[in-house]
């Protein structure tokens, strides 16, 4: 089947944020089009939409609305028409999407690690007692405090120029910030320190790109098919579906990692209190095929593990 293919005249048009990170992500998804098709780059246009989420810094996500902030006016758009496909970070996606939205399409996936990020300390374990350390993640947040109850967590939220400034104006000693943005912005001048998935289970999806879609534009769906990276597809869909299971909102710390060895999938998943007072967690392995499946039994087994009153927070 003959498909046709952007121009010039005919852009496909990418929706992204305004970030640094997201453009450099809106760019990575037209060069791998552009690889993919052997088209110039003015047969994609990336197109600036400015989201609610970006706008307020000063407040946790909890409190003003959670992920859907990011994202509510891209999907908007593209449901409109005025866009195409939008480029989002994978681990700022909620696990429902709007009607007639397809998130379906992944790039190779990044390091899924947390960066430990400091002027003159190389990790937590060098943090003085009752240090203050910043983070705009409920799930670093509980974390830190579930291994270092003594550290001080201060709200960090901005994209990572605006938490490197942060950090640099003595605000906190210390922050955390993804490996992956860090890498994708080559940011190599950065004091960065990779934290071990042992030590810091990352969130779901972290360093992972979505391509998100009209689920009736079968012409953007085959065009996407050229760039999809199955191996992270797979991983994504024992991540979210136990993110799913467990809540799936910005409310509930929680982590988890798939990594794919051969025919096998391992999926590493973490529940915790906001205030890192309990924590617990799971590891399990299962065919790669039933990935999902895992990730839904997993995020069971830590609901039944937890109890009613782990989430007595919730109300």
């Amino acid at each position: 089947m003959t498909v046709s293919l952007p121009s010039p005249d005919h852009p496909l048009k990418i929706g992204t944020r305004g970030s640094p990170l997201a453009l450099a992500q809106a760019q990575e998804t037209r060069h791998r089009l552009i690889q993919a098709f052997d088209l110039p780059e003015e047969a994609f246009r990336i197109v600036v939409i400015k989201v609610t989420g970006d706008a307020i810094q000063d407040r946790p996500l909890k409190e003003i609305g959670g992920k859907g902030l990011f994202t509510r006016e891209i999907e908007e758009d593209l449901l409109s028409g005025k866009i195409d496909i939008a480029v989002h970070s994978m681990k700022d996606m909620p696990v429902d999407q709007p009607a007639g939205l397809l998130l379906d399409t992944y790039l190779p996936r990044e390091d899924v690690r947390d960066a430990f990020i400091s002027a003159d300390k190389t990790g937590i374990a060098e943090l003085d007692k009752g240090a203050v350390v910043g983070t705009s993640s409920l799930r670093r947040r509980a974390q830190l405090l579930n291994r270092r109850p003594d550290l001080q967590v201060v709200e960090f939220r901005g994209n990572v120029q605006t938490r490197l400034r942060k950090l640099s104006e003595g605000v906190a000693e210390c922050t955390f910030l993804a490996m992956a943005g860090l890498n994708r912005l080559e940011m190599d001048e950065v004091p960065k320190y990779a934290i071990a998935p042992d030590d810091m289970l990352p969130a779901i999806a972290q360093g992972a790109i979505g391509i998100e879609r009209r689920a009736d534009d079968t012409w953007v769906a085959t065009l996407l098919e050229a760039i999809h990276d199955a191996p992270t597809g797979r991983r994504l869909a024992a991540e979210r579906a136990f993110l799913a299971r467990l809540d799936g909102s910005c409310e509930t710390p929680i982590a988890g990692l798939a990594e794919l060895s051969g025919g096998t999938l391992r999926l590493r998943g973490e529940v915790l209190r906001p205030d890192g007072s309990e924590a617990i967690g799971d590891d399990g392995d299962a065919p790669i095929e039933d990935g999902a499946e895992l990730g839904r039994e997993m995020a069971s087994k830590l609901l039944d593990q937890a109890g009613p009153d782990f989430f007595d927070w919730h109300s």
